[in-house]
């Protein structure tokens, strides 16, 4: 809140070089604000009695946005890849799925490998356990296991995370 939009009766006041002004009615704390040519701003409307500045309103909006997009520069966003196996894969087809995943893992992205069963597969379902267990040992030197292989319907998954080397 800003100027006339703030309405407590009493007011905390800092003044622009961060003095303390000690706790002053709204009306002096505008006329303050208004003889240093400045914004009477609250920058804590929770406390007892709210905590005011005066400050270049303008300017603190500007810094804030300034920092906010730095913020958002600097986030690593982690997306989801999925990688799809079949109980009854190939040696060649694995190797092609774990490059992928490994690629992927590199870039920092977590990966889903999942495993669908078709038909009568479901009733062996050690096999696609195997075939995860195999895929999560051969990733294990750029990941770690998220989240351990387990059936949802008729497929089974589990997450690899990449690794932090910090």
């Amino acid at each position: 809140m800003v100027n006339e939009g703030i309405r407590a009766r009493e007011v905390r006041l800092i003044s622009q070089n961060g003095d303390q002004l000690g706790i002053k009615t709204r009306q002096e704390a505008l006329e303050l604000a208004t003889t240093a040519n400045l914004d009477l701003v609250m920058v804590a409307p929770t406390a007892k009695p709210p905590v005011c500045r005066i400050m270049d309103y303008g300017k603190f909006r500007f810094e804030q946005q300034k920092k906010d997009k730095e913020a958002r520069k600097n986030q690593k966003v982690i997306s989801l890849k999925e990688v799809r196996l079949s109980p009854t894969i190939d040696e060649h087809d694995f190797n092609t799925k774990l490059r992928n995943a490994i690629k992927f893992l590199e870039k920092g992205d977590k990966v889903k490998a999942s495993i669908r069963f078709k038909g009568r597969a479901i009733t062996h379902k050690e096999i696609g356990q195997r075939v995860l267990d195999r895929f999560s040992e051969a990733c294990k030197e750029v990941s770690t296991v998220e989240s351990a292989p387990r059936m949802d319907g008729r497929s089974m998954f589990l997450v690899l995370a990449p690794k932090n080397d910090k």
